[in-house]
């Protein structure tokens, strides 16, 4: 009784009292894609990487509209509103403040800046604010 086996594409021939073979499921963990070995949370890439998920979700709190401050010294609330309309692209909305109303508009939201314009005494005032530095608010 021969019987032909495939392991790790090693071929073996002519093996005799050959049972059941067992293939223990591989261990997960909450990674993808694991690897087996632990995480270097020291290494310049994983410091990256988490910087980079730092400024994607703060991206998406600001484009979302959630409520947000300036900085923690500072009380008054705003909140982003995009435009919506036929003809407006994704980019444009205006900075709403959560107690007396329109602040400026946005014509530009970067990964990690937001560019606009306001109004004051008929001169135009360009702003920017940093995605980095907004405290959002749950």
């Amino acid at each position: 009784m021969s019987k032909e086996i495939k392991l790790n594409k090693v071929e073996l021939k002519n093996v005799k009292n050959v049972g059941v073979l067992v293939v223990e499921p591989k261990v997960t963990d909450a990674r993808r894609n694991n690897p087996g070995r632990p995480v270097n949370k020291k290494s310049a890439r994983y410091k990256r990487l988490a910087k980079q998920a730092k400024y994607a979700l703060a991206l998406s709190k600001f484009t979302q509209g959630d409520t947000f401050q300036l900085s923690k010294e500072e009380s008054q609330r705003y909140r982003f509103s995009q435009s919506k309309g036929k003809y407006i692209t994704n980019v444009g909305g205006c900075i709403i403040s959560t107690v007396g109303g329109h602040v400026c508009n946005i014509d530009y939201v970067g990964r990690t800046k937001a560019t606009g314009y306001t109004f004051i005494l008929g001169r135009k005032i360009n702003t920017a604010l940093n995605l980095k530095t907004l405290v959002f608010i749950k």
